[in-house]
């Protein structure tokens, strides 16, 4: 998901900073899982380098495919909370 998707889900479409604050404050203390959302162009938003790297890895550890300048294809990976699958279906 995007900063901006989750702002939405929790009813703040406006607050997608927030979420970027409350990821990087609050993810240790409750275990959040911070390294799925990016930006709103597909991209790792992180500044230093092993910040990048780390959330790189992670996210193909998961089986995302990450290119080198930390780009992912929002329309293969993107997940979007308010549609609903049929039993069986795949994300």
């Amino acid at each position: 998901m995007t900063y901006g998707q989750v702002a939405r889900a929790a009813g703040s479409p406006r607050a997608a900073r927030q979420v970027v604050r409350i990821l990087h404050s609050m993810s240790r203390k409750h275990d959040l899982p911070w390294h799925r959302v990016i930006n709103v162009k597909g991209q790792i938003a992180l500044k230093s380098e092993e910040g990048i790297m780390n959330q790189k890895s992670m996210l193909e550890d998961e089986g995302i495919e990450v290119s080198e300048t930390g780009n992912v294809d929002l329309g293969t990976y993107q997940f979007h909370p308010d549609v609903i699958l049929d039993e069986g279906d795949t994300p």
